[in-house]
């Protein structure tokens, strides 16, 4: 994984397209233009997918009648984005791990929204009003 580095959100959402499916490169320049909210360039993109086909995560053919090049992730691109994804999944937690809130009743994490109820007389946090009844009933 080392001779890969994704120092940035345009090499990061190229590959999480790719991992959806295969694309061609105008397709991940435009998808990813349009998720992140600012244009990526073809300088960005096709100098990334090309270090990619090197390193052997993806492997490219080509399509339809212009010979579009289709970039697709082999079984060790795969791995490199999980692990990728493992990597910033752990990052991401931490950002939001102090927003977390438990569920009294069933212990399920509960990000935004949840139901706040007194029950014996203590505040408590719950998923849905569902939880909080069978907590007030146990």
């Amino acid at each position: 994984m080392a001779d890969v580095k994704v120092t940035n959100l345009v090499k990061f959402h190229a590959l999480c397209l790719l991992a959806e499916r295969p694309h061609h490169g105008y397709e991940v320049i435009k998808e990813t233009s349009r998720k992140l909210g600012r244009q990526a360039s073809p300088g960005q993109i096709y100098p990334f997918l090309k270090q990619l086909e090197r390193s052997g995560y993806i492997r490219v053919r080509s399509t339809g009648d212009r010979d579009r090049k289709q970039y697709a992730l082999t079984p060790r691109g795969k791995a490199f984005v999980h692990e990728l994804f493992d990597r910033f999944s752990a990052v991401v937690h931490l950002a939001v791990e102090k927003q977390l809130r438990t569920c009294a009743h069933c212990g399920c994490e509960i990000y935004r929204g949840g139901v706040k109820a007194t029950v014996r007389g203590k505040a408590a946090m719950f998923c849905c009003s569902s939880c909080a009844a069978a907590y007030r009933r146990a």
